[in-house]
């Protein structure tokens, strides 16, 4: 179980947000919320209904409905006003001594709320905590019992009392690493015992808001493979780290400086990790040597010339000594799980589970496999893989990951060559596979194809992929295309399908993992979507 759920019963389920983390998508194309994250990892969640909800960079206890009884009578108490919550706040300005209460009507000006004639009623009980120590001293902490449920009222009030929030600078308060406001705990009645339920939600003032992300979504015991620092939404621009198991793997288009050096140094502590490598980003990758492409160890000690690491209970090999690529690309993990899960979204099943049940095997084709990372899932569920790439090194690679999990690669197809030119020749042997893999490269070239540019030649693609889904099958299509806007990705691909006289049944469309978080100075690049085609 993910660390954030921290209650769950047939009724309900209870969550502990991270900072810096949605309640729900802002747009259909945006990164996933944690309400849409939590529906599509499992099925037993699909149902969730969203009852209230947190601003993004506000921590703690947020309810999710599992029941239609549950929906209606926490909809009811919140609306009567019979839930009742508390947050803590940390500020750097001066607090009054006493308990106080502030009621005001809120207006919308802009972004942001303010205390006019005319809006919504609004209020506030405010409770200094006088013995708080946290850290630095000039920081104070404030119980907060918000006794409506208006947006922002919490930092509208506290701002307009002279004590804005540390880090809420649309409401004056200084910058920091986050908006220091968490959601500690919730009392209301169980809507099937009508028993009292009260939960709290451990304060994370002391902990960095990218680890605390993190952690909030990774299972330790299952995943020891994540991103931990992604550019500019973590605050370091350019500069991209990964936890690989026993070792860090630091990425930016220069050496690193002397101030990412010691981040990197600090973080090595944190996980104790063996060792840290650091990769130039280059542009000129193809003109560069094996030995010029390869991280470099820059701190402990160096890494085997393989080693494991751990997603979703999967075993990878990995490789510093390889070039450019070190064997596993990290943003598509929650699409290998959905693999693994046999749950795309809500009501949307990956594999027959029929077939499965009577032990006829799906048969999934995984086009530009590189080391076979969706192979081995497919595998693992029960599939016979056909795993398709133009290189011979990295289908070898495949074969000792899917030795690595217990499978038996004799079992699977293996074909090196180029993804156009086999496709066109399984049509031809009537080849049909229940799902598809298209993850190609945004750029590459074969002696058979020539040159292929994923905004140029997507529709091709999907078009000489379709020749071989059955109907009724699943199709990922994936691009990290960084310049293609999500809306014209889309676009092609249904174009294809639809050209090709097909009909979409089902689609369900989502970007990178939460620990690859999305801003307005580090977009989104990876867009993905799944569909069953008729």
């Amino acid at each position: 179980m993910v660390s954030c759920v921290i209650f769950e019963d047939e009724h309900l389920l209870v969550v502990n947000k991270p900072a810096g983390w949605n309640t729900h998508a802002p747009g259909p194309h945006a990164g996933e919320g944690i309400y849409d994250w939590l529906r599509s990892r499992e099925s037993h969640w699909s149902s969730l209904a969203i009852l209230h909800r947190l601003d993004k960079e506000t921590s703690g206890v947020i309810i999710f409905g599992k029941t239609p009884l549950a929906n209606r009578s926490l909809t009811e108490q919140f609306t009567q006003r019979h839930v009742q919550k508390k947050y803590l706040l940390l500020t750097d300005r001066a607090v009054p001594p006493k308990e106080f209460t502030v009621k005001t009507t809120l207006v919308r000006i802009g972004e942001n709320y303010a205390s006019r004639p005319g809006g919504e009623m609004a209020e506030t009980k405010f409770t200094p905590i006088i013995d708080a120590k946290f850290g630095n001293s000039k920081l104070k902490m404030v119980s907060v019992e918000p006794l409506t449920g208006r947006t922002h009222q919490i930092r509208v009030h506290a701002a307009e009392s002279g004590f804005p929030i540390l880090g809420d600078t649309l409401y004056g308060g200084t910058a920091s690493s986050r908006v220091f406001l968490h959601a500690g705990e919730i009392t209301f009645t169980h809507p099937a015992t009508n028993a009292p339920v009260k939960i709290f939600a451990p304060v994370p003032f002391d902990q960095a808001p990218r680890l605390a992300l993190r952690s909030a979504i990774i299972e330790p015991d299952l995943t020891n493979a994540f991103r931990v620092i992604h550019g500019a939404s973590d605050g370091w621009p350019g500069w991209f780290v990964e936890k690989l198991g026993d070792f860090l793997l630091s990425q930016a288009d220069a050496p690193l400086n002397a101030q990412q050096s010691e981040e990197l140094s600090s973080l090595a502590k944190t996980f104790a990790v063996r060792g840290a490598y650091h990769k130039i980003l280059s542009r000129h990758v193809r003109r560069s040597n094996t030995t010029e492409a390869s991280p470099q160890l820059v701190l402990g000690e160096a890494a085997p010339e393989r080693f494991e690491i751990l997603e979703n209970g999967v075993r990878y090999e990995m490789s510093f000594n390889e070039g450019y690529s070190v064997g596993l690309f990290l943003d598509q993990r929650d699409n290998r799980r959905r693999f693994l899960a046999n749950h795309v979204a809500a009501d949307f099943e990956l594999l027959n589970s029929k077939l499965i049940t009577h032990n006829s095997k799906p048969e999934v084709l995984n086009t530009f496999a590189y080391t076979c990372g969706f192979s081995v899932c497919a595998a693992k569920v029960g599939a016979r893989v056909t795993s398709l790439d133009l290189s011979k090194k990295y289908l070898e690679w495949g074969k000792r990951n899917f030795a690595l999990n217990g499978l038996d690669p004799a079992a699977h197809d293996f074909i090196f060559g180029d993804t156009f030119d086999w496709l066109r020749r399984l049509a031809k042997k009537g080849r049909a596979f229940d799902v598809i893999v298209l993850d190609p490269p945004t750029f590459s070239q074969s002696k058979d194809h020539g040159t292929f540019r994923a905004d140029k030649d997507y529709g091709k693609l999907v078009t000489a992929a379709l020749s071989v889904l059955k109907p009724g099958g699943v199709l990922l299509a994936s691009t990290n295309a960084a310049e293609w806007p999500p809306e014209e990705f889309l676009a092609d691909v249904e174009t294809a399908i639809h050209g090709a006289k097909r009909k979409i049944l089902q689609k369900h469309y989502v970007p990178q993992p939460p620990d690859f978080p999305i801003s307005r100075d580090e977009p989104a690049y990876l867009k993905t979507v799944w569909l069953k085609v008729a």
